[in-house]
């Protein structure tokens, strides 16, 4: 999927180098707002090779869709689609980082929208939800953008930067959009 230099992509086994090489030039980007494992759990993957390979089975399961967000074709972030319910839910949740040198462009806005088209209209699903932390306005001006509703505050919902944080979850049903989410962009994506 694209939309002008903003591409969404499915993530790939060859794309394991890259992701570590963008991941890891960003740890002072993310690392405030990093999922992070409790104290005395497992790292559950050995390398970003093992984790792509994980993703990627979880996605043949039908349980999530990692994508690779690009601009111009290169890799600048990551876009994932977790917890996929089918049945009487018909429901998802969105996670997504970008690199540093590619905020505020207007891509995760962009590549979020594309996504959530996609999902509604391919995978028919009902519901999508995103997580953010109170206080990251970056996030919340994405969601802001693509008119999701506020739904609540989720207590201790994510443990980041070691510690258990509040995250206040926001939602987009389908019923509510007219069109195509990617129409609710107003702001172009900057050069």
């Amino acid at each position: 999927m694209a939309h002008g230099h903003v591409g969404v992509r499915s993530l790939r086994m060859r794309d394991a180098a890259a992701w570590q090489q963008l991941r890891g030039a960003q740890v002072d980007w993310l690392g405030p707002w990093e999922a992070t494992l409790p104290p005395g759990t497992q790292a559950p993957f050995a390398s970003h090779r093992a984790m792509v390979r994980a993703m990627i089975a979880r996605a043949k399961d039908g349980q999530s869709l990692p994508f690779v967000v690009t601009w111009d074709s290169a890799m600048v972030g990551l876009l994932t689609v977790n917890g996929i319910t089918l049945g009487s839910s018909r429901s998802a949740n969105l996670g997504y980082w970008i690199a540093r040198t590619h905020a505020g462009r207007g891509i995760i806005p962009t590549a979020v929208a594309m996504v959530c088209d996609h999902l509604f209209e391919a995978a028919e699903l009902h519901r999508i939800e995103i997580a953010i932390r109170p206080d990251n306005s970056r996030s919340l001006r994405v969601v802001e953008k693509l008119g999701f509703t506020k739904i609540g505050l989720a207590p201790s919902y994510l443990h980041i930067a070691g510690q258990w944080r509040d995250h206040v979850v926001y939602q987009l049903v389908v019923d509510d959009v007219e069109g195509h989410v990617i129409d609710r962009l107003q702001d172009p994506v900057v050069e």
